[in-house]
């Protein structure tokens, strides 16, 4: 899957672990995952399709599924979906 990202994190206001989720963003848009990037889906584990291997523009960096399912992308398909795929 390729993509461009279009939002990052789910801080909705209420959350039981909104800490745990403004850490979680904030680490994702230091790696490059900004509104913008070009992402691609290059591998994905063999046990539970995780962790999975992402190009961010020229970057390469390994995910967690949990951690891939912060990142909104838009791709080919109408509608934008996350980064994980499912």
């Amino acid at each position: 899957m390729r993509g461009v990202v279009v939002q990052v994190g789910s801080t909705a206001s209420g959350s039981p672990s909104q800490a745990f989720e403004l850490e979680l963003e904030k680490r994702l848009l230091e790696i490059g995952l900004v509104e913008g990037a070009q992402v691609e889906i290059l591998h994905e584990g063999f046990i539970g399709r995780d962790p999975i291997a992402v190009r961010v523009d020229s970057v390469c960096v390994a995910l967690r599924r949990h951690e891939a399912n912060a990142v909104i992308v838009a791709s080919e398909t109408p509608e934008p979906r996350v980064l994980a795929g499912g």
